[in-house]
């Protein structure tokens, strides 16, 4: 494991309910493709924080890999309110595009 995951789940650790850490977190363990732990912290980050889409994203792009499709289905949902509520027009095509 990288130094920064070791980091970033060690800040984790000590910030529990600090969401912008835990999106740090999950943004580690997708590029480690630690995907049940990335999809973990990514639906701890999105009960707790307003994002925009873009984790929404993340989160439906995670799920879709570890083959939950339905309930990537039901956070592209979310993920589009989030990004329209924002004017974030080019997020959502990216929704649709991928199927979401």
């Amino acid at each position: 494991m990288t130094d920064r995951l070791e980091t970033m789940r060690a800040m984790a650790a000590r910030q529990p309910n600090n969401a912008l850490v835990r999106f740090g977190l999950a943004n580690e363990l997708l590029k480690a493709n630690l995907l049940e732990e990335a999809a973990t912290e990514l639906g701890a980050y999105l009960a707790t924080y307003d994002d925009e889409g873009n984790g929404w994203l993340r989160y439906c792009d995670t799920l879709v890999a570890l083959g939950r499709h339905d309930e990537a289905r039901a956070a592209a949902e979310r993920g589009k309110d989030a990004a329209s509520r924002y004017g974030h027009g080019t997020l959502m095509q990216e929704f649709d595009e991928r199927g979401y």
